[in-house]
């Protein structure tokens, strides 16, 4: 049974504006994130998410008020919120008797849930229990992935995907060295265990051009396990992951790269008439008067005798 959609019309320029603004667009920005708790919460979760909230800002927004949601159960009311406030992705902390310290984290694809994991926060320290200097608002932060442990289990890669996007901010095409500021490092140990450590790039003077890097640790630290989660089908990620026309790449024809990504090309030329090269114009070089006489006589020469040829196959035929 198909239900059909109702399709709104605008009727002021400003809404045409908006509903153009929330078409698919060819190349995307960065991802919005919505903050907000569940039931209950108690002050760990309540300050990870605000430390969260600052790491993802200004591309963030959070709700006051608490919501009586069970996320895995029905989805619905997250749904509502992530279209209301046209986020892509969403954190939500919460608490109880069986599930203590919860973090579900999630994303959307055309306002409808993607995939989503549920998080247990063992161990944290927030922003403020680091007494050092902090990143700058919207920095773009660098991830590291540690351990193979990342490509293992199909949950893990998902949950690694979800994290690149979570940070994720404007495409680039070159990366100046004084720009990388902040590393998040993300770690996945024997015993399951998910450590996320924010470090501040400092460069220092090496007596060489490339400067010496110090990693100073900011905050947040946390230690997460992972609960439960629910992965998107494969038709769906592939329908999310699919391209516009506009971006494909076209293959180019006797163009090619090696392995360090430097570009070499293939040329096709003709027979070169040495003969027949320009060269420099001297006096010494010139043909005599006399070399020009007898070019002419060798040219009438050849003319007269393919005249000759010419009447003699006639003649034959």
């Amino acid at each position: 049974m198909s239900v059909l959609q109702r399709v709104v019309k605008p009727t002021t320029r400003k809404g045409k504006k908006v509903l153009i603004r929330r078409e698919p667009q060819i190349i995307e920005g960065p991802k919005r994130a919505l903050f907000f708790r569940g039931r209950k919460c108690t002050e760990k979760v309540r300050q990870l998410l605000k430390d969260f909230y600052n790491l993802k800002k200004p591309d963030a927004i959070t709700l006051s008020k608490k919501n009586d949601i069970t996320i895995f159960e029905n989805v619905t009311p997250v749904e509502t919120f992530c279209k209301k406030y046209e986020t892509a992705l969403f954190m939500m902390g919460s608490h109880s008797k069986k599930r203590p310290d919860n973090l579900v984290v999630g994303r959307m694809f055309n306002y409808s849930l993607l995939d989503m994991f549920e998080l247990y926060l063992e161990n944290f320290e927030s922003l403020k229990d680091f007494d050092s200097s902090k990143v700058l608002l919207g920095v773009k932060p660098c991830l590291i992935f540690n351990g193979p442990k990342w490509e293992e289990t199909e949950e893990l890669k998902q949950l690694k995907s979800l994290f690149i996007d979570f940070f994720h901010r404007e495409e680039v095409s070159s990366i100046r060295l004084q720009g990388l500021e902040h590393a998040l490092s993300f770690t996945v140990t024997d015993d399951e265990k998910i450590l996320l450590r924010s470090y501040k790039i400092h460069m220092k003077k090496s007596g060489c051009r490339t400067p010496r890097v110090e990693l100073e640790e900011i905050g947040p630290r946390v230690d997460f396990t992972l609960r439960r989660s629910k992965l998107p089908s494969e038709d769906l990620m592939k329908e999310a992951c699919k391209k516009p026309k506009e971006l494909k790449v076209t293959k180019k024809k006797n163009i090619s790269k090696d392995g360090l990504g430097t570009t070499h090309g293939r040329i096709h030329i003709g027979k070169q008439q040495i003969d027949k090269l320009q060269t420099r114009k001297m006096k010494g070089l010139k043909k005599s008067s006399e070399e020009r006489k007898k070019e002419k006589v060798a040219v009438k020469r050849t003319l007269s005798e393919s005249n000759v040829n010419n009447v003699k196959r006639i003649k034959s035929l």
